[in-house]
């Protein structure tokens, strides 16, 4: 748990809960070190030449106890202090910022400072008995200094990383200083956690030859002792470092894996200060372009229709302009009276009307498997068969007609609208220029759909099928009926009308 209140100068930048589990955890380690430490010490101890080893013993159980006792409640007051903003700061989030991110070293620092004094007293407390054993004692204590200082980092800088993520969140991190750098921490890690401890065991069999007499025995469980703590040491060293460089690349790979089953709403949580840190918050970077890619994808898809904006994507950079002759089939819905209704009515209420209207048709399109062209004004062009293949598109676009009449007449009968369909030839493809363009269809069809669109309002159920729609439609046709022929404004020829069933027979004009 954080503090998730505002910055305050005095206040530690993280919650009582934090700081009283890292006060017990780091007690708890500091401890356990010492402990480590005391019982190398019993068997590394040159007792040979002592006279008096009970003794010796019993004064450096004294002193350590004492030492303890002392510097525990110093340093949970300096590691409070390390985690509090100064009162005369003057950028209080950029001060929270640096004790948050250096929290763990600035710890760590502290108690290796107190491990180095403690070095320092034992090595000046055993100095009057034995220079031999001084330095013994004060290898001893500094090995388990350096390893307890390691475990140290690791474990407060894992129960720092919520205070991490949030003052993360929003600042990528910045690698400033080399000392920041993965490779840098992994081998630093390595050698307390491996390369002291050994040096321990390297030093012991070095005080071995230079003094000589150390018995076979002795020698064999110093190295035995020392050698078991550098495993261990070390192998608790390893799994801290692997795991700290684990937990960010585990935390990305969920994500992606999250990203690639199409979730986009991933966050990965941003708490470390180095490359890793920069891998988390560049996912993050990633995962809102996608968002705002899909964004904008949908956005393309609905102002020019899905089919129109995947093929545009398909494309790519080769978009050009013109098109191609294929077979369509187009629908054109009008309302009628719209004018009037324009004059009449408040702007906003023949905005929602329009919207409704709209939404039917729309719905009745798609449903047939056509796309919306364009809209204009209170009126809108479909268009079936293109620019994707459609399986019988006369078909679809006769069964969306008469789908289309039948739910505006029910739902929406404060409005009439025409609707005109036909079927035939056309050019469909990109219109305009490499600026602005669109795609659109172009030909007899459309303007023979616009024409009956003019013819239907006048008739019952206001729809109307040109005759070569139904002719090359499927199973559709047996729904419409054979009107007459009429003459179509801007034509010469009659054009052959068909209604649905439902409907009556149009009549000629």
């Amino acid at each position: 748990m954080t503090d998730q209140r505002p910055a305050q100068p005095g206040r530690p930048v993280v919650g009582l809960p934090v700081r009283a589990l890292l006060a017990l955890v780091v007690v708890a380690a500091n401890l356990g070190g010492a402990a480590v430490v005391l019982v190398i010490a019993s068997f590394v101890l040159p007792r040979e030449e002592l006279l008096d080893a009970v003794e010796i013993r019993l004064v450096n159980l004294v002193v350590l106890s004492g030492y303890l006792l002392v510097t525990i409640p110093i340093g949970i007051w300096f590691g409070r202090r390390k985690l509090t903003l100064p009162r005369r700061a003057r950028d209080l989030d950029q001060a929270e910022r640096r004790l948050v991110l250096r929290g763990p070293s600035r710890i760590t620092w502290m108690i290796a400072f107190l491990w180095l004094l403690a070095a320092v007293l034992f090595c000046l407390l055993n100095l009057r008995y034995s220079g031999r054993l001084a330095f013994s004692v004060t290898a001893t204590v500094a090995i388990g200094g350096v390893t307890t200082c390691a475990l140290c980092y690791l474990l407060v800088e894992r129960m720092l990383r919520r205070s991490a993520a949030r003052v993360l969140s929003g600042r990528p991190p910045q690698r400033r200083r080399l000392v920041t750098g993965v490779m840098l921490r992994s081998v630093g890690f390595w050698a307390l956690g491996t390369a002291v401890p050994l040096c321990g065991v390297m030093l012991a069999g070095l005080i071995a030859l230079v003094y000589g007499d150390s018995s076979p025995t002795q020698l064999a469980v110093t190295m035995l002792v020392l050698g078991g703590t550098a495993i261990g040491t070390g192998l608790l060293t390893a799994v801290g470092a692997a795991r700290a460089i684990a937990d960010p690349v585990l935390t990305v790979r969920r994500a992606l894996a999250r990203v690639q089953d199409g979730d986009l709403d991933v966050r990965v949580p941003v708490y470390d200060n180095t490359e890793l840190g920069q891998l988390q918050a560049g996912t993050n970077g990633m995962v809102e372009g996608l968002r705002e890619r899909e964004r904008i994808r949908d956005l393309f898809g609905r102002h020019v229709g899905r089919d129109v904006a995947e093929a545009a994507a398909a494309d790519g950079d080769g978009i050009r302009l013109g098109g191609e002759l294929r077979p369509v089939a187009v629908l054109f819905v009008d309302l009628v009276g719209s004018t009037t209704m324009a004059a009449r009515r408040p702007p906003e209420e023949v905005v929602a009307l329009l919207n409704r209207f709209f939404g039917v048709v729309v719905e009745c399109v798609e449903q047939a498997g056509g796309w919306i062209n364009k809209f204009e004004g209170d009126a809108a062009l479909a268009v079936f068969g293109a620019p994707t293949d459609l399986d019988d598109a006369p078909g679809a676009a006769l069964s969306a007609a008469r789908r289309l009449g039948r739910r505006l007449a029910a739902e929406m009968p404060e409005i009439e609208a025409g609707i005109g369909v036909s079927a035939g030839d056309a050019v469909a493809g990109n219109i305009g220029d490499p600026r602005r363009y669109e795609y659109t269809v172009i030909g007899d069809p459309v303007n023979e759909a616009a024409r009956l669109t003019e013819l239907a309002k006048s008739v019952p159920g206001r729809v109307v099928a040109a005759a070569r729609a139904v002719d090359a439609a499927g199973r559709e046709a047996r729904h419409w009926r054979a009107g007459t022929e009429v003459t179509l404004r801007g034509r010469d020829a009659p054009t052959p009308v068909h209604t649905p069933v439902e409907e009556q027979v149009l009549t000629g004009r």
